[in-house]
């Protein structure tokens, strides 16, 4: 199919009638809470294939751009489809665009596609993007994905603002203890469920003390996420954040240990992700916000992403990437900046270019 050049942005006009904001848009008027990507995926897979790319949608419902010669390791763009629940209505406020999804993560997505779209000739090698389901649940799109591409680099897609260059997050442990004893008077000194689970929750937050002077990436971070039930039956549900090289093997069994006969249940267990500064992703990344007058930040986040499951799987060079203000995430007030978009695309293109020179 004859490829579709799109022209090279300029962030001074971030008109509506610009063909990289009518693919953003287009995308965020599309709903696609996790579970409920499909017709946002039909659309963008009919987008992709306008602009020149292969699109398909896997086994799972990722949607899949492919350019170049299928047969070499490719550069892949790993972004997210879907969003969290709730509507945030779709409007233009000058160069703002407000709706779900335009920072966390279409925003970062869209640029993936526009980019590539644009430089996909330059590159003297296959460049795939993909569109992945389910990443705000389990990601199971990701999780998927691992066993279809070889890649010889990755760029994910989440937003860490036009200047900003993603290499770390933290992993999570989330799990549940279920909590029963038998009925008993409140006027008792019988052990009740509600106490008891309130007790083991203290006890996690002294093993896990902040300490001061010390970056919050490198702490475990606790969450009590919720606490339902009363004197017979408590659940607590359990959130930690936790950096790299946590031992979650021996703090599951310390809690096991302390919860004794109540019933723990692991709900997610996945493990921290840092990329050295010279990573040649994140150099790449940099040197192109530097070309663009931007200062490049290199960043680390207390979240978690895809980059997280992909890490040991591709260990090639990774970083993140994408336009948007990450505290807009989830908010009620989700919105981006075009001017940012659109150099957003700029920069990945041209990093893009060098990212191809890498050498395996």
């Amino acid at each position: 199919m004859e490829h579709v050049a799109v022209p090279a942005a300029v962030a001074a006009d971030p008109s509506p009638d610009r063909p990289e904001v009518r693919l953003l848009r287009g995308l965020v008027e599309r709903a696609s809470p996790s579970g409920a990507e499909a017709e946002a995926g039909r659309w963008l897979a009919g987008q992709l294939d306008a602009l020149g790319f292969r699109s398909r949608v896997d086994e799972v419902g990722n949607v899949i751009g492919e350019y170049g010669d299928p047969g070499a390791a490719p550069i892949v763009l790993l972004s997210h489809l879907d969003t969290v629940p709730g509507e945030v209505p779709v409007r233009l406020d000058g160069p703002l665009l407000y709706g779900r999804g335009t920072v966390d993560a279409k925003g970062p997505l869209s640029t993936m596609v526009c980019a590539a779209a644009r430089v996909g000739d330059r590159l003297g090698g296959p460049v795939v993007v993909v569109g992945a389901v389910d990443e705000e649940r389990d990601s199971v799109g990701a999780h998927h994905l691992v066993h279809q591409y070889r890649p010889r680099a990755v760029v994910i897609g989440e937003p860490s603002g036009v200047d900003g260059v993603v290499i770390g997050y933290k992993g999570v442990l989330r799990f549940t203890v279920d909590v029963r004893r038998p009925a008993s008077h409140s006027s008792s000194d019988a052990e009740k469920a509600v106490e008891v689970a309130a007790e083991l929750w203290q006890r996690i937050r002294q093993w896990t003390p902040r300490t001061p002077g010390v970056p919050l990436f490198e702490q475990v971070l606790p969450t009590l996420l919720r606490l339902d039930g009363d004197m017979r039956h408590t659940r607590a549900v359990v959130s930690c954040r936790t950096p790299v090289g946590f031992d979650a093997s021996g703090f599951l069994r310390r809690v096991r240990e302390a919860a004794g006969a109540d019933e723990l249940t692991v709900q997610e267990c996945t493990p921290a992700v840092r990329r050295p500064r010279t990573d040649p992703v994140a150099r790449a990344l940099s040197a192109a916000i530097r070309h663009h007058g931007g200062v490049p930040v290199t960043k680390v986040k207390l979240g978690t992403s895809d980059m997280n499951v992909v890490a040991d799987h591709w260990p090639v060079p990774t970083a993140t990437y994408g336009p948007g203000d990450s505290q807009l995430d989830h908010s009620d007030t989700e919105h981006i900046d075009l001017r940012e978009y659109l150099r957003a695309i700029d920069v990945l293109a041209d990093a893009l270019v060098d990212i191809a020179a890498i050498k395996e």
